[in-house]
C-alpha cells in the first residue's frame, strides 16, 4: 500500500512535490475510501484512490513520469543511462530529469509504503548536473532506508548501517551481529552511480529484505506512462497450439460495460516468428483482428482491465496516465467504486490516475483528500501539486459543495481560460496568411 511519494527537481517540479495517499486530518465521511494496514501493533491508514486534475502541460504526466523513473532506477540499481524501449525517456536518459531552468540542484526521490507487514521508506538524492548534460559525472549524494520508522542505513558523507530488531528475520543468516569488518566491506562496495540498497546492503546484510522491497516495486507498484500505448497480452500455456483461447473474464466484463458484444480470444500469430499472441474479436465463428474491427475505446478497455484485476488480486497500486480516455463514464465510475468496495478490494489495492473528466469532482464519490490538482506557473513554468483538502472551509470548500462548478469558475485553480478566437479570426480574415506568405 503506497502512502507517500516525493520528488524535487524533476522536470517541471522544481520544488519538492509530495503526493500523499495518507488521509488528511479532520477529513470525515466516505469511510470506504480509507484502508488500514497493521504494522506491528500500529495501524496505518491509506486512501484507495486519487484523481489528478490540471490543464494541459501543467505537469500531471510529469508526476506519473517521476514515479516511473524512480521505479526504474531502483529496479536496475544504478543512475547510469540504459537502452530501453520505454516511452518515458527520462527513465533511461537521466539527463532529461533536471528542471530545464538551469539550476544545478540535486534531484530527490522518496517513497513510503507498506509491504509484508513492514512500513518501508526509501529515499535517494542524486546529482545529475543540468538539463541535457549527458556527460556530467553523476553521483549519489544520499541514500536512506528506514523500516518501521527505524533507520536501517544511511549513505551520505559517511555510511551508517543499523540492523534494528524489526528486520531480524530479513537479515542474512550468517550475520550474528554487526562488525567493523562488515562496515569496511560495505564502504568498499560503494560506487558513485550504484545504489547501496541493491548491491552492498543486499549481499552483505539483508538479501531477503531487499528482495521484498524490489518485489513490491516490480510487481505491486504498477506505473503506466502514456497509457494510450499500453499493450497487455495474454500468455498461454501452449502458445504453439493453433487454437483460439477465449478470454472469458474479459469477454464478460466487456459485455457488462457494453463495449462489445463479441467474444474476445487470443491466437498465436503464424505469419511472423516470435510475435506475441494476437487478440481477436469472434463474430459468428469468424476471427476478426480486434485492432481493426473493435473501437479504440474497446482496445483501451481490453488492455487496462487485466491490470485492474491484477491490482485487486495482488494488492497493487495502479498509477495510470489518462486511464479514462475513450472509456464510458459509467464504466469508469464502476471501476472506481470497485476500489472503494471492501468486499471486493480485500487486499488494499489502489487506483491513481490523471484526467480532464469532471465527473469525479463529486463530494458523494471522492473525499477531498482524494482529489488532487496540478498547476503550472506561467512565469517560472514550475508545477505545484495540492489537494482539495488543502483548502480551508473559509475558502469555500464545505461538505456537500459543488466541486465541479467551483473548479470551472477557478475557485481551486489548476484551470486555464482558453480562447482560440483571435488566432482563428486572424487566419480566417487572411491577415495571418498575408503576414506569413
Amino acid at each position: 500500500m503506497l502512502l507517500e511519494f516525493k520528488t524535487k527537481n524533476y522536470k517541471s517540479f522544481s520544488e519538492e512535490m509530495t503526493f500523499s495517499l495518507t488521509p488528511a486530518p479532520k477529513q470525515k465521511g466516505l469511510d470506504y475510501s480509507v484502508m488500514s494496514a497493521l504494522v506491528g501493533r500500529k495501524s496505518y491508514n491509506g486512501l484507495c484512490s486519487a484523481v489528478i486534475y490540471g490543464p494541459n502541460a501543467s505537469g500531471k504526466t510529469n508526476l506519473i513520469g517521476a514515479m516511473d523513473t524512480f521505479k526504474e532506477i531502483v529496479l536496475r540499481g544504478n543512475i547510469r543511462n540504459e537502452d530501453t524501449s520505454s516511452l518515458n525517456l527520462a527513465a533511461s536518459s537521466l539527463e532529461l530529469i533536471p528542471n530545464c531552468n538551469g539550476n544545478n540542484s540535486p534531484t530527490e526521490f522518496s517513497i513510503r509504503f507498506i509491504e509484508d507487514g513492514l512500513l518501508i521508506q526509501y529515499s535517494l538524492v542524486i546529482d545529475l548536473g543540468t538539463f541535457l548534460d549527458k556527460d556530467y559525472k553523476r553521483t549519489i549524494l544520499e541514500e536512506k532506508l528506514t523500516v518501521n520508522e527505524r533507520l536501517v542505513f544511511q549513505r551520505a558523507e559517511h555510511l551508517i548501517v543499523n540492523l534494528p530488531s524489526v528486520i531480524k528475520e530479513y537479515t542474512n543468516k550468517s550475520i550474528k551481529k554487526k562488525t567493523l569488518k562488515m562496515l569496511e566491506l560495505s564502504e568498499d562496495s560503494l560506487v558513485d552511480t550504484e545504489l547501496f540498497l541493491n548491491n552492498g546492503f543486499k549481499s552483505i546484510y539483508a538479501q531477503k529484505l531487499v528482495t521484498t522491497i524490489l518485489k513490491w516495486f516490480s510487481e505491486k507498484f504498477i506505473v503506466i506512462y502514456h497509457s494510450e500505448d499500453l499493450r497487455v497480452v495474454r500468455k498461454l500455456t501452449d502458445p504453439k497450439a493453433n487454437t483460439v483461447y477465449v478470454e472469458r473474464t474479459l469477454t464478460e466484463a466487456a459485455k457488462a460495460f457494453g463495449i462489445t458484444a463479441n467474444a474476445l480470444g487470443y491466437k498465436p500469430n503464424r505469419e511472423k516468428e516470435g510475435e506475441e499472441l494476437v487478440l481477436y474479436s469472434i463474430f459468428k465463428d469468424k476471427l476478426l483482428p480486434a485492432e481493426v474491427f473493435e473501437s479504440y475505446g474497446t482496445i483501451r478497455f481490453i488492455n487496462e482491465f487485466p491490470l485492474i484485476i491484477y491490482a485487486l488480486i495482488n494488492g497493487g497500486t495502479l498509477v495510470m496516465d489518462e486511464f479514462d480516455a475513450s472509456i464510458h463514464p459509467m464504466a469508469l465510475m464502476n471501476i472506481l467504486n470497485i476500489f472503494h468496495n471492501d468486499d471486493i478490494n480485500k487486499n488494499c489495492a489502489q487506483l491513481v490516475f490523471n484526467t480532464h473528466n469532471p465527473i469525479f469532482l463529486d463530494a458523494s464519490l471522492l473525499r477531498r483528500d482524494e482529489i488532487k490538482f496540478v498547476e503550472r506557473d506561467d512565469v517560472t513554468e514550475n508545477s505545484v501539486l495540492y489537494s482539495l483538502s488543502d483548502f480551508k472551509t473559509a475558502d469555500g470548500v464545505r461538505k456537500g459543495e459543488d466541486y465541479m462548478n467551483n473548479y470551472f469558475v477557478s475557485r481551486y485553480g489548476a484551470i486555464k481560460d482558453i480562447d482560440f478566437s483571435p488566432i482563428l479570426e486572424a487566419i480566417c480574415s487572411g491577415n495571418e496568411v498575408a503576414e506569413n506568405g
